[in-house]
């Protein structure tokens, strides 16, 4: 059976969805690999070390993909246009991607009816016998650390104390929003830089995980919030008068720091303002805000998507795919995530596919299969667009949903 791995073609994706490891892996498995000439350069890995892992390497997409049965990928394959990438895919092809589900509906339709069977690494669920396979949680982890890196590449002091016969240097003070895989990992990182660190969430659960790292947890304790999280980990809706002491807190924390990191993501929906501009201009000179959260709106409503801008004398960094910017080993990740999941689809029996479709993961990554959209999740997504009598306006803060922490349930 023949799986091809094109080169990525859209804008600031330096990744690639096999690794000389897994690749020979999949060739031990009686896979032939077929990978485009050039696909893994961005992320170090060169042809010559896929071909000696036992790859074949193609001159480009179109002679990659010829007969594949199955597609691995970074990125979901573009539709339309003149970078095209299912025109390239025959009927029945099998495609493993991060596919972004919720904001790719007219793409998500289009691979519906080129007949193509999408499965999305982004929708993996969060069970235990999944976590090798959980994307969210392998690039939101790199994402965590590589925030802390950048926002110290522009912060114009250095992060630790330090004694010198000059005097003190006082430590750097970072706070992070959001205590999932990539804030834990952005506390972790500042705290190992020596920076003196603090964090918040939405979840008391949290509270516990942050102050292990050695950090100081931020939030109105009152019996509100001990109360805020139900049995199945989601975030409760809080009161307004809890919403403003909180926000209060918060705008009075960031006033005092250097260096804010932001990482709360609503699945499906723009990212919420978490630094307002007034809190950016209550910051020292000098300061430093990381969004990890830019392509999809921003926790900062000053950021902008691919800049790093300055306001107020504050920096705000907003770099794409942050996890990019760690090609080698958001690669290797990925290609480990995606070798994993591909074990559930193959016999190496038969050395072909054997799709069990009453497999809860496999269940919940579908996303399109013969000629239709078969995710109930985005099924439900299309019935709720769909056209309606008028009404009243309603109040969007009424119909909040619960915050997921970089792909977790929150």
């Amino acid at each position: 059976m023949r799986i091809a791995i094109p080169k990525e073609r859209r804008p600031h994706e330096t990744r690639v969805a096999a690794s000389p490891e897994t690749v020979k892996k999949l060739v031990d498995l009686g896979c032939e690999v077929v990978i485009e000439k050039g696909a893994g350069a961005a992320a170090s890995f060169t042809d010559m070390a896929f071909k000696d892992a036992g790859a074949i390497i193609a001159k480009d997409a179109e002679t990659a993909c010829k007969d594949a049965a199955v597609i691995f990928k970074v990125q979901k394959p573009i539709a339309g246009g003149k970078d095209d990438e299912i025109g390239k895919l025959a009927k029945g092809t099998v495609v493993i991607a991060i596919t972004d589900p919720y904001r790719s509906t007219k793409e998500i339709e289009a691979y519906a009816k080129a007949d193509l069977t999408i499965f999305a690494m982004d929708f993996v669920p969060r069970i235990t016998r999944a976590q090798s396979m959980d994307v969210l949680s392998s690039q939101s982890n790199l994402a965590g650390y590589k925030a802390v890196l950048d926002g110290a590449a522009v912060f114009n002091r250095a992060f630790p104390m330090m004694m010198t016969a000059a005097g003190k240097i006082s430590p750097a003070k970072v706070f992070v929003m959001g205590a999932g895989v990539a804030g834990l990992q952005a506390i972790a990182t500042a705290r190992r830089l020596g920076a003196v660190v603090s964090a918040t969430d939405v979840r008391p659960a949290s509270k516990e995980q942050v102050e292990s790292l050695g950090a100081s947890f931020v939030a109105v304790e009152d019996d509100e919030f001990k109360q805020a999280e139900t049995a199945g980990g989601y975030a409760k809706e809080m009161s307004d008068g809890y919403k403003k002491k909180q926000a209060a807190l918060i705008a009075e924390t960031i006033s005092k720091v250097d260096m804010v990191i932001t990482t709360a993501l609503i699945p499906g929906r723009p990212a919420p303002v978490l630094v307002t501009a007034d809190m950016v201009k209550s910051m020292k000179p000098g300061s430093v805000v990381v969004d990890l959260a830019v392509e999809t709106g921003g926790n900062c409503a000053l950021s902008q998507a691919g800049k790093v801008v300055v306001k107020n004398g504050v920096s705000i960094v907003g770099y794409m795919n942050v996890p990019g910017r760690l090609a080698t080993d958001a690669s290797d990740l990925y290609a480990r995530n995606i070798f994993n999941f591909f074990g559930l689809i193959y016999d190496k029996e038969t050395s072909g596919l054997s799709i069990d479709w009453d497999d809860e993961i496999v269940k919940g990554t579908c996303v399109t299969h013969e000629c239709n959209v078969v995710h109930p999740a985005l099924a439900h997504a299309k019935e709720e667009k769909a056209p309606a009598p008028k009404k009243a306006p309603v109040d969007e803060a009424a119909e909040k949903v619960a915050v997921e922490k970089d792909g977790e349930k929150a």
